[in-house]
């Protein structure tokens, strides 16, 4: 679904049936962390997501507050892959083993 700032998002439920306006975060909700609007706008998973499709990498989130902007809450995630069982450095790239890159771009 789409997030309030436009993000297609697999984890933002947002139910609108006969003036319902129920909406939340799907994976902040499974780290107990609550959820505000607010926090879709810098988050960082709907582009984790389309630029890592694995199966195998699981994010955990956590709510922060920055200096730089004025002490606004702001979603950072780690993530984790399964496969591998360790940490992923880049999220956006996935850890590595579980996609490799093809011969051709293998520098020798």
């Amino acid at each position: 679904m789409k997030t309030p700032f436009g993000a297609d998002c697999e984890y933002f439920y947002g139910d609108y049936l006969r003036g319902r306006n129920h909406e939340e975060c799907r994976l902040l909700g499974a780290a107990g962390i609550e959820w505000e609007s607010s926090l879709c706008r810098g988050c960082p998973v709907p582009a984790i997501r389309r630029a890592n499709a694995c199966q195998f990498i699981r994010l955990k989130p956590r709510v922060t507050r920055t200096l730089f902007s004025g002490f606004q809450r702001q979603v950072q995630v780690t993530a984790f892959c399964e496969k591998s069982r360790d940490v992923v450095k880049e999220p956006h790239i996935g850890c590595g083993q579980c996609h490799p890159l093809p011969p051709i771009f293998e520098i020798k």
